[in-house]
């Protein structure tokens, strides 16, 4: 290290000397990083398997900023810790598991993209509000509207087998690609109003309140993660590895139940995010397929 105070007042160049000390400092910063994000020995001796191992150091070296530019193939991992194929492949499936990297058949591995849109538990939202919230374009591609009967919604409602309802299904995007799809479910006493509304570039919770003077203040959802069908995955445009999360929704106003929600929403591109204090606590409540349970509660918001 330089006495910066050696060289006030003196005729020789400190530039030369303060260049040095950079490069020297530069050197030693690469270095250091280097120890952070290469590669570290495997323990062939202790008992954790070799590919559990690599997943481990893979992991650290993905926290210290490693694989920025790109995420290394499965024959440069080879080579580098000096493992066979099967092993590297085993710590990829943990990675892609844990949606760090995306790893397709005959595809180099990458570095998964952290979901755009990220919604709080229980709040009342809005998915077209937490699109545009994270700075995307929400628009919908209306795939139906109409008015039929339907015992099954009609049940979850609590109204009558016969009683006419409006169903609206939807193709939701953010910034023009696929995000969910969405079907919802209103006595058409309420939906009738919607039945010509322009639903592209708008939050249907908004159209019903400006049309019908109905806000919904709250309900239930049932969230889980599934597979989605072919079809499903033609229409989100997403890959056979790539999850889902489907939301049941049971809405209410006034006290009563007026929407049911069905949403199929791409799990690469949407997150949950719940907090907790020791004040209000936490609720999870984990169970079965019906609305009652594995539920969570939403609160106005």
């Amino acid at each position: 290290m330089y006495d910066h105070s050696y060289n006030i007042g003196k005729t020789s160049r400190p530039d030369t000397l303060y260049a040095g000390g950079d490069m020297a400092g530069a050197d030693a910063g690469r270095r250091v990083a280097g120890s952070r994000t290469g590669a570290q020995p495997l323990d062939r001796q202790s008992p954790l398997p070799l590919w559990a191992q690599l997943h481990a150091d893979l992991q650290r070296r993905l926290r210290a900023g490693a694989f920025a530019d790109a995420f290394p193939g499965e024959l440069s991992l080879v080579a580098e810790y000096q493992v066979s194929r099967q092993t590297v492949r085993a710590a990829l499936r943990e990675l892609r598991a844990e949606g760090v990297v995306v790893a397709e058949r005959g595809r180099r591995p990458r570095l998964a993209e952290p979901p755009a849109i990220t919604q709080p538990l229980g709040a009342l939202y809005s998915l077209f509000a937490s699109v545009e919230a994270a700075g995307l374009r929400q628009t919908s591609d209306v795939r139906a509207r109409d008015v039929r009967a339907d015992g099954v919604i009609a049940d979850r409602l609590g109204l009558e087998a016969s009683t006419p309802l409006f169903r609206l299904e939807r193709l939701r995007l953010a910034d023009g690609e696929p995000l969910a799809l969405d079907t919802v479910w209103l006595p058409a006493e309420l939906g009738a109003p919607l039945l010509e509304a322009d639903l592209t570039h708008t939050s249907l919770y908004d159209e019903l309140a400006a049309r019908t003077g109905v806000r919904l203040e709250g309900g239930r959802e049932h969230i889980r993660a599934v597979v989605p069908t072919r079809a499903e995955q033609r229409h989100l445009q997403i890959t056979p590895t790539t999850g889902a999360l489907a939301i049941g929704r049971l809405g209410y106003a006034d006290g009563r139940p007026v929407e049911w929600r069905h949403t199929l929403i791409r799990g690469d591109r949407f997150s949950l995010l719940a907090e907790f204090s020791p004040r209000i606590g936490y609720r999870l409540t984990l169970g079965g397929p019906e609305l009652s349970r594995g539920e969570r509660v939403l609160s106005p918001g």
